[in-house]
């Protein structure tokens, strides 16, 4: 707490001085939010006893912001008391301040000092950002500085480290980044034309007596991107400079590779018809602050950001088999040097007044997502591979085909229909054994009934040929949803694993909750069972254990 009021005055003090004396009437904004999740973990026969320390746990997070004219800060803290919430990364502990900062910002010029996020370009080459569902904030600590001379030309430099629970990670980033909008240069009329590049250097040094090593990294990002009437495209291509190779968290001083990705993406829209594809090969693209954290399983020290580019799901039985990008080059426990894959969406409208379409009309959308392995030549004794294929498939890892149908009735009744089928290659994406086939089945219906009153029921099935995992063969889910206004809900759901051979090992995952809101605050409170498995947030993983007991969460903002 010492450091707390230490910091606080540090940032915000100088900044209201100057304010104060500057202009009598003029003290800026304080602005800011509160946020806590906590749960109680109890024991259950089916999900089994709580064993670890603290049944009751909590994630708390005060963010406060300070504005006055061209000046910023911040200063978030965070509790984890008495311990994080299960499987969160464990720096997080205690109660600490985890980011800072202070600023200036103008029309033409921008300077941080402190913790910041950043993205160049897609995120492929960097992102820093904050995701605390995931137990996710890698911010960087250290300096960022932005220039606009013109609207068309934008250049940023950034030196920090990376955030890593309270402290930072043994690397330095160094990045460098612009963004030019040629067809503002060039004064083009109805076409898009805009440039990027990148450059990000990761500087670690190890203790490693082999003359090749060097303890910077380096990578680079060429980007460009077009638009012509309802026509758009982006591509991206990366190189990452060679790195020493580390397996298990230990670096193997005479096995050094480089790296590389391509990221292109095309789409059409106009008045009901849109369609979007994306292709992207990567290739040892996994990219740490800290080399000894590349087999963690939290999500930590990622320089750059890889989300798994498959549909996202809304119901339970159709997030049981989750794709999970695959950048890592591994020869332990088997060989994979990354992947190579893409996805299509088509969404189309029914016109109103058709056969089809009906009085008020017929939503289509359609998914394909295919991703495979790369195809070359390896000797994983050896740890040692060659000619991969540039635009070859190896071993396919996940393909997956769904459409949703969403179709309004009346002003009261409105449904929707998904059906996804699922290949999914366990022994690639989960490190276990088993190519599973899987089928799933959903359809949902919602009551308006005035006034902000609303009912919703969903039921859902999954066929699946998985037979080596507690996951079972099939499931059978539901959930129903009652809205009394636009401030209050209660809700029930059930995911049922009966196709398990082991009766024993059946188990209803259950949860009853509710919700209030009123203005900028929100309460949340349920109880039930948690599937172990994964948790995913816009492609980006976290796996949680099987468990029981009682979530409460409360977030408001001022």
């Amino acid at each position: 707490m010492n450091r707390f009021i230490t910091i606080v005055v540090l940032l915000f003090i100088p900044i209201i001085t100057i304010a104060q004396e500057e202009d009598k009437k003029d003290y800026g904004t304080l602005s800011g939010g509160i946020e806590s999740n906590s749960q109680y973990y109890v024991d259950d026969p089916k999900t089994g006893d709580f064993l670890e320390e603290d049944n009751f746990r909590s994630n708390n997070y005060l963010r406060l912001n300070y504005d006055y004219k061209n000046f910023f800060a911040h200063v978030q803290v965070e509790s984890y008391e008495p311990n994080a919430i299960l499987n969160f990364y464990p720096k997080y502990m205690g109660t600490d301040i985890g980011t800072f900062a202070v600023g200036y910002r103008s029309q033409k010029f921008e300077a941080t000092l402190g913790h910041f996020y950043e993205q160049f370009g897609s995120g492929l080459i960097l992102r820093s950002w904050e995701d605390r569902q995931l137990g996710i904030n890698n911010s960087l600590r250290g300096a960022n500085v932005k220039y606009r001379p013109i609207d068309a030309l934008e250049f940023s430099a950034l030196y920090g480290r990376q955030r890593d629970g309270f402290e930072v990670s043994d690397g330095s980033i160094y990045g460098f980044n612009a963004e030019i909008d040629l067809s503002s240069l060039f004064k083009f009329e109805s076409t898009g034309l805009d440039l990027g590049l990148s450059y990000v250097g990761r500087d670690e040094d190890l203790d490693i007596d082999n003359p090749d090593f060097e303890s910077l990294t380096n990578s680079y990002s060429f980007r460009l991107g077009f638009s012509e009437g309802s026509v758009y495209s982006s591509l991206e291509y990366i190189i990452k400079g060679e790195d020493v190779y580390v397996e298990m968290d230990d670096p193997i001083e005479d096995k050094y590779f480089d790296g590389s990705a391509v990221l292109f993406n095309i789409g059409f829209a106009k008045s009901g018809l849109g369609v979007d594809a994306t292709f992207r090969r990567m290739e040892n693209m996994a990219f740490f602050s800290q080399r000894d954290q590349s087999a963690n399983i939290f999500n930590q020290n990622f320089i750059n950001f890889i989300p798994g580019l498959t549909k996202q799901h809304d119901y339970g039985v159709t997030n049981i088999y989750v794709y999970q990008a695959q950048p890592r080059l591994t020869f332990n426990p088997l060989f994979k040097s990354g992947e190579i894959g893409g996805q299509i969406d088509i969404f189309y409208n029914i016109k109103k007044g058709s056969a089809l379409g009906g009085k008020y009309g017929t939503k289509l959308a359609f998914n394909f997502a295919s991703w495979s392995g790369l195809k070359g030549d390896f000797d994983i004794a050896e740890r040692t591979y060659e000619d991969t294929d540039f635009f070859a498939f190896g071993e396919k890892y996940f393909e997956e085909v769904s459409l949703d149908i969403k179709k309004k009735w009346s002003p009261k009744w409105s449904s929707i229909v998904s059906i996804v089928n699922t290949f999914y290659n366990a022994r690639f994406v989960e490190d276990r054994r088993g190519e599973i086939n899987a089928t799933a089945l959903v359809g949902e219906v919602t009551r308006k009934f005035g006034k902000g009153r609303s009912a919703r029921l969903e039921l859902s099935h999954l066929f699946s040929d998985d037979e080596l995992s507690e996951r079972a063969k099939n499931w059978a889910g539901g959930t129903l949803e009652y809205n009394f206004n636009s401030r209050l809900s209660v809700f029930a759901n059930d995911l049922w694993n009966y196709g398990n051979p082991d009766e024993d090992k059946q188990v209803h995952y259950y949860t009853v909750g509710g919700s209030f809101t009123k203005g900028a605050t929100r309460v949340m409170a349920s109880y039930g069972r948690q599937r172990g498995g994964l948790v995913c947030v816009g492609g980006v993983c976290r796996f949680v254990p099987e468990n029981t007991g009682f979530s409460l969460s409360l977030s408001t903002s001022f």
